[in-house]
């Protein structure tokens, strides 16, 4: 298991890293968040981070955040987001465990979020997932431009309808590739089809970008990120 001071280390590095591509971007660091992708790791080894200064935790998994949600928390301030595919039978939980969700992909899931966000009597952020980059390996709308976007229109509008889900923007994932300039087109894409998006529904709000990862995060916030999916850089690898 990683030690705390290694980990500290690759907390602060990829926190000068993340302040030196918004530098380069001409933007505000303090407007780019920082997730911690926490899956795979025990809750004790996520507190040794959460005491370092970490506070939003991403979780692909219902079944393996529950367990750790309850055992952090004596830490009030911590923020969950589900960054992972969500069945529409996991919908419920999600909406009254997660203060996040990024995933969001299919108008079932929405609507099933939308009536358990109701009976938690809370309001529930969310991420409209595009697949921009045509892979099938990938969830979320697939979207690879702008042109694509008519066909699913109606379900947008679908979604964006419902009152106890608040749409916030848009989350993706680039291919894995061998530089991570060469992530950017896709999420350059995402995006401007936010921009598109904002322009066609302005009554919405759509300031979040949930792009970046460990292997691509820099170029990410060159491209307007707001949201950092980041895990091994922080963390190392998952354990088996």
């Amino acid at each position: 298991m990683i030690r705390q001071d290694a980990m500290q280390a690759n907390l602060e590095g990829v926190h000068d890293r993340i302040a030196q591509a918004a530098r380069r971007a001409g933007r505000n660091p303090d407007e780019i968040k920082l997730v911690l992708v926490s899956k795979g790791h025990p809750s004790d080894l996520i507190e040794e981070l959460v005491e370092l200064g970490v506070t939003r935790l991403g979780e692909s998994y219902v079944d393996e955040a529950l367990p750790k949600q309850a055992a952090l928390s004596t830490f009030p301030n911590l923020e969950w987001h589900m960054i992972g595919h969500v069945q529409s039978r996991k919908a419920a939980d999600v909406a009254a465990h997660f203060d996040w969700m990024h995933s969001l992909g299919r108008l079932k899931v929405a609507q099933r979020l939308d009536a358990a966000a109701e009976a938690a009597g809370k309001r529930l952020p969310v991420l409209l997932q595009v697949n921009v980059s045509g892979e099938g390996s990938k969830y979320g709308l697939p979207l690879p431009d702008a042109a694509a976007w008519q066909a699913w229109r109606d379900e947008l509008e679908a979604i964006l309808q419902l009152p106890h889900i608040e749409m916030r923007g848009l989350m993706s994932m680039a291919p894995y590739v061998d530089q991570p300039s060469e992530a950017r087109p896709y999420f350059e894409r995402t995006r401007q089809l936010g921009e598109l998006l904002a322009q066609a529904y302005p009554a919405h709000r759509w300031d979040e970008l949930s792009i970046g990862m460990s292997n691509d995060f820099e170029a990410a916030v060159l491209e307007g990120a707001t949201l950092l999916r980041i895990g091994s850089a922080i963390l190392g690898p998952r354990p088996d």
